[in-house]
């Protein structure tokens, strides 16, 4: 599969007023987002297809994209969520058996504006000094606005900040997947943009997994007779999913074991009663250190947030909501962040980032084992 690339102009415009010229990819028009970078080098449709990156116009940092194209087995929703897309140099080239199609020929599809041919390495540097940023691509006859006018586009977008984004990812539906591995119970999963890998994950652990809306209450958790709760990685700022925190308050309550990731961490940390707070670029991307407090493991992560919970690192404290003693779990090594919680006096626990890791590394895959054993316990414990 061979492809022209384009020459049709386009600029990527970011809210400090730099402009970088380039070429359009995908869809032509105008898109407007928060601009970040991922670091990761493999990968690509995974990262286009995760719903946490609603809204936001992905940088990749790995300068050649799209060399092995799109398959239909590998994506991890219904759709390319990311709000843009940003690479240095498109491949000429889709050399894989398992590929359908270009990637180019997928961002038309789904409409995801992009841009090629820029200088990636300078707006990673930016964005790595100045924070993650609003920012806009224009291409197609969008390309040809008069610059203070693409400007103004993109100061007048919404910030991330106060933004809830879940009903816009989150199944309308009740979907559900049986367990592949030997039966626990029915598993509830809060879909705030729920990864294929993670349900696949859970199924095989034994859990009929439940993927439930966004907007369901404690009555709907409880009518499917759940064995356990689970929060999903997700677009948006925890602080804005009051909601969300309330039912989670309500599983808390009832004791029911649960497990949050990414999005769910945050929520539970203040669901537990701490703050959140807006990180100045994020971490997105497959490579991430983390320690691992209880076993001393370095573990290579994958991730996808620009908001962290604000609780304190070593030793354990009160929950400021009632829940007994909480500890620090997990903690980002590249910048001491809260990488994950664990309640002590209730069964729950987090981390923030995706123990799935499609497309890897695999080194947090034993947190699904940790939940199945924290939820086999509780209900031997419970006879």
């Amino acid at each position: 599969m061979t492809l022209t690339l384009s020459l049709d102009p386009a600029v990527l415009v970011l809210e400090d007023g730099s402009r970088h010229p380039g070429r359009a990819y995908g869809a032509r028009g105008t898109t407007l987002g928060e601009v970040v970078f991922s670091t990761g080098m493999t990968g690509y449709q995974e990262t286009l297809t995760d719903p946490s990156y609603a809204g936001q116009i992905v940088l990749q940092t790995a300068p050649h994209i799209g060399n092995t194209g799109m398959n239909g087995e590998d994506p991890e929703s219904r759709r390319i969520w990311v709000a843009g897309y940003i690479v240095r140099d498109p491949s000429r080239v889709v050399s894989n058996w398992r590929a359908d199609e270009s990637l180019d020929d997928a961002l038309v599809r789904d409409g995801i504006v992009g841009i090629s041919g820029i200088d990636t390495r300078a707006v990673t540097r930016v964005l790595r000094s100045a924070g993650s940023m609003r920012g806009g691509v224009f291409s197609g006859d969008a390309a040809g606005l008069d610059p203070e006018e693409q400007l103004r586009l993109v100061r007048e977008a919404p910030q991330m900040a106060g933004q809830n984004l879940s009903a816009a990812v989150s199944v309308s539906a009740v979907e559900v997947t049986p367990a592949t591995g030997e039966r626990i119970g029915n598993l509830a999963v809060l879909d705030l943009g729920v990864k294929q890998a993670t349900i696949d994950n859970l199924a095989a652990r034994g859990f009929d997994v439940h993927v439930l809306p966004q907007s369901v209450t404690i009555d709907d958790i409880r009518a499917i007779g759940p064995v356990a709760v689970f929060y999903s990685n997700g677009p948006g700022d925890p602080a804005a999913s009051g909601d969300h925190v309330a039912l989670l308050r309500s599983v808390l309550d009832e004791k029911l074991p649960f497990f949050g990731i990414c999005f769910g961490n945050q929520l539970l940390g203040r669901a537990l009663g701490f703050g959140t707070y807006k990180l100045p670029f994020g971490h997105r991307g497959i490579n991430q250190p983390v320690l691992d407090k209880q076993t001393g493991r370095v573990e290579i992560t994958a991730h996808n947030h620009g908001f962290a919970v604000d609780a304190p690192l070593e030793g354990e404290v009160e929950s400021p909501n009632g829940y007994g003693r909480v500890e620090v779990s997990h903690i980002g090594l590249n910048d001491n962040v809260v990488e994950g919680l664990r309640a002590l006096d209730i069964p729950a626990f987090s981390v923030q980032y995706h123990p799935e890791a499609a497309a890897g590394p695999h080194d947090a895959n034993y947190l699904f084992d940790r939940f199945a054993d924290l939820v086999r316990t509780t209900l031997e414990a419970s006879k």
